[in-house]
């Protein structure tokens, strides 16, 4: 056992998760790991960031115990650690917008104007597939669908959703979902088909959190 002080040890590891996660484009990159496993270069593409870049923000995540990683052939595929960070996530949105007057206002300005009604809560969407009460609609891109997703959803990626409005169903209400809490994509989703006159609310958060909280997925 170290000679030092044990609490100061048991902090400074805290701190070095809390630095971890302390920059934009590493919550950006947790946001799409959380989804699946993906490559330093698949990252890169999503995020926009370089390869170098995104293979350095990696590595420092998963020093940190952040992030794991495994080799597939030639490939090194990186994922979250453990479902706690979606809770290191979820407690650091919950602070920010109770406490930062720049993130209510983006909340107010952006999500809100979108989307003001009270999301579906997990375990009402939950109650609401086993009646058949509902379609639920899945928003992101294909390949984040095929890595797994709600049961029974259908999956039109935001970007074609407005030409293939015909393939969903105008008499049934639609729950719609995406990446988590704040991704805008189900927003936009929801704006548009309000507008197309569907029923649609939103799930609380998104496919990550659905899946941490051990409901069926596909």
């Amino acid at each position: 056992m170290s000679s030092g002080n044990p609490k100061q040890t048991v902090l400074s590891g805290f701190a070095e998760v809390a630095k971890a996660l302390a920059h934009v484009h590493r919550l950006e990159i947790l946001e799409q790991l959380a989804q699946g496993e993906r490559s330093v270069e698949a990252v890169s593409e999503r995020v926009g960031l370089s390869i170098a870049n995104a293979s350095q923000h990696l590595r420092l995540m998963r020093a940190a115990g952040v992030l794991s990683s495994r080799r597939d052939g030639k490939r090194i595929l990186y994922g979250l650690s453990d479902p706690a960070v979606l809770d290191a996530l979820g407690a650091l949105q919950k602070v920010a917008e109770r406490n930062s007057a720049q993130v209510r206002d983006v909340v107010t300005s952006y999500f809100h104007a979108r989307d003001a009604l009270e999301p579906v809560s997990r375990k009402e969407l939950a109650r609401r597939l086993d009646d058949d009460l509902v379609t639920v609609l899945d928003v992101r891109p294909s390949d984040e669908y095929a890595a797994g997703h709600l049961p029974n959803a259908i999956n039109i990626p935001l970007r074609e959703l407005k030409q293939r409005l015909r393939e969903m169903p105008i008499s049934r209400e639609v729950v719609a979902y995406c990446r988590g809490p704040y991704c805008v994509l189900a927003f936009e989703a929801v704006a548009l088909l309000r507008d197309r006159g569907f029923r649609v609310r939103r799930l609380e958060d998104g496919f990550p959190e659905w899946k941490a909280a051990g409901l069926p997925v596909e």
